[in-house]
This record gives structure tokens, sequence and C-alpha cells, in this order.
């Protein structure tokens, strides 16, 4: 850290972030240690331990500060580019550090179950659980789909699909693929008009 001087709070703060997500990827869950995020960030163990009582809550503090938000149209009048916006979101977090993270944390689910609990509890829960999800909530409480329609399967739809078809070709999908899972699977299965061929919702 040197030759940057003295740093402010929230500069610290952002380094201590970079440097558990850094960790967790060199040195996998069993290894995060504060004295590795200490190291990593310049920082004094003794000022971590102020703010946080393991190396995972630390990690846990980053992923919550860096995970993104949906932003939805507040007169809900654009279910289709809310929807794609959201696909678009998922697509560009699975590049960064947090993604990577998330899915380090995932793969210990059976040696560290209550630490994927506090993931959901503290980072996914409070986001929507779901990419979409936020969005088909906001425009069933406007009135503009039914909330009945609005279930686990199908707020699965948009991640599960984007998911697969990285599994299949090791490519984030294209625009052009993410609108064909709008038009093509989350619109119909909440019963929502859309014109073929055009490839544009609208409503009937």
């Amino acid at each position: 850290m040197g030759g940057r001087g003295r740093r402010t709070e929230s500069e610290m703060l952002a380094d201590i972030h970079t440097a558990a997500l850094q960790e967790v990827l060199a040195v996998g869950v069993a290894g995060l240690t504060m004295a590795g995020i200490a190291e990593r960030s310049g920082t004094a163990r003794t000022s971590l331990y102020r703010r946080w009582s393991s190396a995972t809550d630390v990690l846990l503090d980053a992923l919550e500060s860096d995970f993104p938000r949906e932003e939805v149209s507040p007169r809900a009048d654009d279910l289709r580019g809310d929807l794609l916006a959201a696909l678009e979101q998922l697509v560009g977090w699975t590049a960064t550090p947090t993604a990577q993270a998330v899915a380090a944390i995932m793969m210990e689910r059976r040696r560290h179950p209550e630490l994927v609990d506090a993931l959901f509890e503290r980072v996914f829960d409070p986001h929507g659980v779901r990419f979409t999800r936020t969005v088909l909530l906001h425009y069933g409480q406007a009135g503009v789909i039914d909330p009945a329609l609005i279930t686990d399967v199908v707020t699965e739809i948009g991640e599960a699909l984007v998911s697969a078809y990285y599994a299949n070709t090791g490519d984030p999908p294209n625009r052009d693929y993410l609108e064909r899972i709008v038009d093509q699977a989350i619109l119909p299965a909440v019963g929502y008009p859309v014109t073929v061929g055009r490839r544009r919702a609208v409503r009937g």
C-alpha cells in the first residue's frame, strides 16, 4: 500500500472487501483467515477485529456490499425492458470476483452449511433471492401481472436458462438470447402477451 498515503475509511473498507474476495478465490473457504485478508489489504488485524468477528464475516460483508440491485421502472410500464435489464445485470455480474466468491461458497455447502445459510440471509434474500424476482414482484404488486403466477419456479427461469447457456457453451449469452428467454419463457409464464416476430411484449 506504499505510496498511497493515509487511506480514508471508505478506501480502507473497499481494500478490505477486495482482499476478502481475492483471498477466498486464492485459498478457498477453508483457508480464509483474518491474517490473509489483513496482509492482502494492507490492514492491521486489530483493525479488522474491531469491525468483524471472523474472516467469513468480512467475506459476507464484501458480498453484501458488492451484490447488484435490480432496478425497476417506478410506474411499472416496461415489464419486458426491466426483465431484460435484470438478465443483462446477471450476465455482467457473473464475470465479477463477487460471483466467483459466491460460487466458491456454494461449492462448500456440505462442509460449511452455516456459511451458505448466512449467504442467503445476508446477501440473496435482501436482494430478491433471484434475478428477475424483484421485477416480477414489482409488476405483480402494480397489478400488471397476476401475483399468483409469480411462483418459485417462475422466478428461477431466467437464472436457470442463463446458467444452462453457460454450461452448454462456456460463453455468456448475448442480448438476442436474453430477449428469447424473456419473450419465450418468462413473459408467457406470467400470462403477459408477447408479439412473436417483433419480440416485443405488448398489453392486450
